[in-house]
């Protein structure tokens, strides 16, 4: 099992940066998939992005594809979601989550989350 722990949601203006940290805890984070979500009032929580155990497969939402860069630090146990571009329709609530094995877009697969971190940008 492997927990998670996201960090460094703020509020900023659109076409901003910023970056997102999901830290891990557990003897599996080298065998875990981390996806990024994202929930925005009355929305369900969507697939923002995700990369592989191995680190060697990233897939992106289509929304942020081009903008947002996952990364995987080994030595920190923390896999990061770079975010550039910013929008006011990205203004959400992001959470990360981990599952054994490979990416997929389905929160159902995943059976850790942490308590997600808030981004909202303005116009």
């Amino acid at each position: 099992q492997v927990q998670v722990v996201e960090a460094g949601g703020g509020l900023l203006q659109a076409v901003g940066s910023l970056r997102l940290s999901c830290a891990a805890s557990g003897r599996d984070f080298n065998l875990s998939a981390i996806g990024w979500f994202r929930q925005a009032p009355v929305n369900k929580r969507e697939f923002v992005g995700g990369v592989n155990w191995n680190g060697n497969y990233l897939e992106y939402a289509k929304s942020v594809k081009d903008r947002f860069i996952i990364s995987k630090d080994y030595a920190k146990d923390t896999v990061y979601l770079q975010m550039h571009s910013l929008k006011p329709e990205d203004t959400a609530v992001y959470y990360c989550a981990s599952r054994l094995g490979i990416v997929t877009t389905d929160t159902n697969d995943y059976v850790n989350w942490g308590q997600g971190t808030q981004v909202t940008v303005s116009s």
